[in-house]
């Protein structure tokens, strides 16, 4: 993995993790129901989903991406443009998203059981570690070392989008409530998924 890729990896893979899907907007949720602690403990829940669709994706792809090195810019490709497709919905997001909940009175554990089964019944978390993952793969390297070290790289990362959505949901909820604010924070993240996209479609493999 070149230091090029790892760089772009980074603010790529953050933008995924800050993107307001279902379960960062389930840690705003806990975070203004209980508290910030309550709602990062959840968050191990998700953290442990994430890291075991991770494991299965650099076991199940290791073998295809040192076999192929067609499927491996397909799969490129294919990422790319999934980051490109998300921007783009992200920007004409009208800023209304919810997420339903029925959390009152739960116990931590229990609140961590619905993260856990909300990443890991979200498609879109199997996409990022199926066709995001690879792009920043050295084919020629070892594939599954190089998959395992950035899933890390992305849990520590997601470690902070699950404090950072805790934090916001506890001090401003009221601010994020409004559309208009929501919308003006989908189209940041919109800019940054949309900039990987493009420099990913034109980074080498090499």
């Amino acid at each position: 993995m070149t230091l090029m890729k790892l760089l772009l990896f980074i603010p790529a893979c953050f933008a995924l993790n800050m993107t307001p899907g279902p379960n960062n907007l389930l840690s705003m949720t806990n975070a203004q129901r209980y508290n910030i602690r309550v709602a990062c403990y959840a968050g191990l829940g998700r953290l442990l989903a994430f890291a075991g669709l991770i494991i299965l994706t650099a076991l199940g792809l290791a073998t295809v991406l040192y076999a192929s090195e067609k499927l491996f810019l397909i799969i490129k490709v294919v990422g790319g443009v999934y980051l490109l497709v998300l921007a783009f919905q992200l920007w004409r997001a009208d800023g209304a998203t919810q997420v339903s909940t029925q959390s009152g009175g739960k116990s931590r554990f229990a609140l961590a059981q619905q993260e856990f089964f909300l990443a890991a019944g979200n498609p879109k978390a199997i996409l990022i570690f199926t066709a995001f993952l690879p792009q920043f793969v050295d084919p020629a390297g070892d594939v599954t070392t190089q998959l395992l070290y950035l899933g890390a790289l992305f849990l520590v990362l997601e470690c902070g989008a699950i404090f950072l959505y805790a934090f916001f949901g506890r001090v401003l909820g009221h601010w994020f409530a409004r559309p208009e604010k929501q919308r003006w924070f989908n189209r940041v993240c919109a800019t940054l998924l949309g900039s990987a996209g493009v420099g990913l479609l034109f980074v080498s493999r090499d």
